[in-house]
């Protein structure tokens, strides 16, 4: 019994950067987002009878299209983990405005369709942000991130995964619209 919580306490004492931990923090972020976006599901009685041929009574063919969705309503993006970069800027006007231009690429390309998500991390391991990109190919996710200042600079430089995730990820500009009072 003492080996295996030996080993356990040393496991947890290790902290490397895995494509796992990726794809946990991913799965996380999304899996998170889902529940706050989902409406609540009545529960299913035991004397209802599922046809699994059928679709759910909620299922929306229109936004199913809308969002790319497949039969299971899944699609394929590409994710892009930021990290520290080679040319940290230094604090004042050079460094702010690269930032302000960061923030309009990101508003240019999610108002396009492209940018599905976006945001920082703690910067711990120098993970500074990601993008989640609507598109399966990482040529055309590397184009789309190459108009970024922070990677034009080198404050940031970006590490690319291929994703399959919910399509009503794509709904997430949408309804941030709608719960933010402050625009950026």
């Amino acid at each position: 019994m003492t080996q295996i919580a030996n080993r356990v306490r040393r496991s947890s004492q290790r902290r490397v950067v895995t494509p796992r931990r990726l794809q946990s923090v991913a799965g996380g972020l999304i899996a998170a987002i889902l529940i706050a976006l989902s409406p609540a599901l009545p529960a299913q009685t035991p004397a209802e009878k599922v046809d699994s041929a059928a679709p759910p009574s909620a299922f929306d063919g229109e936004l199913a299209k809308r969002t790319g969705a497949n039969e299971n309503g899944m699609r394929s993006y590409v994710f892009v983990l930021l990290k520290t970069g080679p040319n940290k800027m230094p604090a004042g006007p050079e460094r702010d405005e690269m930032f302000k231009g960061h923030f309009a690429n990101m508003k240019r390309l999610a108002g396009e369709g492209k940018l599905v998500m976006a945001g920082p991390f703690d910067g711990v391991d120098g993970w500074r942000g990601l993008f989640i990109f609507a598109t399966p190919d990482i040529d055309e996710a590397k184009k789309l991130v190459a108009t970024d200042p922070v990677i034009i600079k080198g404050e940031m430089v970006a590490e690319y995964h291929r994703h399959f995730g919910s399509a009503a990820l794509m709904l997430v500009n949408e309804m941030h619209d709608k719960v933010a009072k402050k625009k950026f």
